[in-house]
């Protein structure tokens, strides 16, 4: 699933070709596309046409297209393998095209919404004062966010008394860091995935909130990490970092700070890359 960098990705390219486009009309090609659209498919697709898109916005990994002069917004969820494309209009439709918008002018390009697993989708939703989609009003804001709050974030961390890698993907806590970021940052920060954030100091804190904003921006400055071709950039194109990764999906290979062989471990239906040497796991006490 991607994570903020390949979120943030998406949503420069939306900035730069569909922002203050004003949409002629929409075209809904798979009802599970919009299904968290719950009036259905016809509703999304009038009540689309006519308006202006505004600047794209992000929190964490949802991106949303706010409706000028309106207090609604659709906000996308790319789930596994969903994709904002902007083509030309005579580029023959790709085989997952689930959503095709177009727009009231002559640039000749179009914005499609395509997913081959259909765990993603468009839907439109009011918004608050601050222009947030109301169903993501209890996500936290993200590591890169200008407004996060490092010393909150701590005291949330002594708090909520679990482990790291869990907190680090609670999205009530921080958002947009997912599985492949958090084993980044903690072999970065040398934390094993396990450790209770209740042994974090604020030093220690502060510290691991770096690793994090470091590998995001890498990861930014490279296009994001594609394993395959299911995350693409708004033009079809796949981002670099996974050539950069220093944990995750490394088993076996060498760590770059110490040659001990990287360890891959189960982790709640996902898997854990760490060093055993470098991360060394918390003491068990009786």
């Amino acid at each position: 699933m991607p994570e903020l960098p390949e979120v943030e990705v998406v949503r420069r390219g939306l900035a730069r070709w569909v922002a203050h486009r004003t949409v002629a009309d929409a075209e809904v090609l798979h009802p599970r596309a919009v299904r968290r659209h719950l009036a259905g498919p016809d509703d999304f697709a009038h009540r689309l046409g006519g308006h202006r898109i505004g600047t794209p916005s992000r929190r964490g990994k949802y991106l949303w297209l706010p409706l000028e002069d309106t207090d609604q917004a659709v906000l996308a969820h790319l789930g596994m393998s969903g994709q904002l494309l902007v083509q030309p209009h005579e580029v023959p439709a790709e085989k997952h095209l689930r959503i095709r918008v177009r727009f009231a002018d002559d640039l000749g390009t179009e914005l499609r919404f395509v997913d081959q697993r259909t765990f993603g989708g468009l839907s439109l939703h009011e918004t608050s004062a601050d222009g947030l989609p109301d169903v993501i009003a209890h996500i936290a804001r993200d590591p890169l966010d200008p407004l996060f709050d490092d010393e909150a974030f701590h005291r949330a961390l002594r708090r909520k008394r679990t482990t790291i890698k869990r907190a680090l993907l609670d999205q009530s806590l921080i958002s947009g860091v997912g599985n492949i970021y958090a084993d980044e940052a903690l072999w970065r920060a040398r934390l094993h995935y396990e450790r209770p954030t209740a042994t974090l100091t604020r030093p220690r804190t502060t510290e691991l909130l770096g690793h994090v904003r470091d590998v995001m921006n890498a990861a930014l400055a490279v296009g994001g990490t594609s394993f395959d071709s299911l995350y693409v950039n708004i033009n079809g194109e796949s981002g670099y970092f996974e050539r950069s990764l220093d944990a995750y999906g490394r088993e076996g290979l060498p760590c770059r700070r110490c040659a001990t062989p990287m360890r891959r471990r189960p982790w709640m239906n996902r898997s854990s890359y760490y060093c055993p040497k470098c991360q060394r796991a918390p003491r068990v006490t009786p």
